[in-house]
């Protein structure tokens, strides 16, 4: 079963191609230029380059949020657009998990974190056992300070391009702390891929039309128009 998975939820994007739970081929930037421009031409070069038509590919699987709202909706997008024109299903996963599922080789605690700006980050907690990462917790928006009061001096790796922050703020209160190395620190395909398979085998994927984003919060344009309207009802 072909999976072609797509992040773009934060500063990196990253596409790949998987065969049941094997990587077939996956390409990563993390280069500053827009996934409007980067993700679909990743995309067919990765397919071209493996000699697999669109139509060979059974399911699109795409990072759905949290994330950069920007990010989200390009990766989305793409994904239904893709979708649309194959006649394929799509599986939406959580970043956040997708990060865990990249890391799993790890084992142990995996704290996987998004800066969601402002002293926040988006945030999930994963056990991996059996060589799957298992919840511990739902995605959710919280601050730093409240993420160092749960997680006290329990051991766990911290994985997403929030973790160096997570680290530099808590390391003294959370001496458990440890980085994950670069190479897993980040959301790509293959972790997304191999999120979406144990979805797409349950029969949990969707139409095309279906899909949709995850956001934890509204985007900030949207919250400072609510604070305005609440500012002027005041008055």
């Amino acid at each position: 079963m072909k999976i072609l998975a797509f992040e773009s939820s934060a500063v990196s994007a990253s596409v790949a191609l998987t065969g049941d739970e094997k990587l077939i081929a996956q390409s990563f930037q993390n280069c500053g230029l827009t996934h409007s421009r980067t993700l679909l031409p990743m995309a067919e070069s990765l397919l071209q380059n493996c000699g697999v038509a669109l139509d060979e590919v059974d399911a699109f699987a795409v990072a759905h949020g949290p994330g950069s709202f920007t990010g989200v909706r390009i990766g989305v997008a793409t994904v239904k657009g893709l979708a649309l024109g194959a006649d394929k299903p799509c599986i939406g996963v959580s970043t956040l998990e997708a990060m865990a599922w990249g890391a799993r080789a790890l084992g142990g605690r995996l704290c996987c974190v998004m800066d969601a700006r402002a002293g926040q980050v988006y945030n999930a907690l994963f056990s991996v056992e059996n060589g799957a990462p298992c919840r511990l917790c739902d995605d959710r928006a919280l601050k730093l300070v409240d993420l160092g009061e749960e997680i006290g001096e329990t051991p766990y790796f911290l994985v997403g391009d929030g973790a160096d922050l997570c680290y530099n703020t808590l390391k003294e209160r959370c001496a458990g702390l440890r980085l994950a190395p670069p190479e897993l620190r980040y959301a790509t395909g293959y972790g997304v891929a191999t999120a979406a398979l144990p979805q797409l085998l349950a029969g949990k994927a969707c139409s095309p039309q279906e899909l949709d984003a995850f956001y934890l919060r509204r985007p900030q344009a949207e919250r400072e128009r609510l604070k305005r309207l609440s500012k002027n009802t005041a008055n």
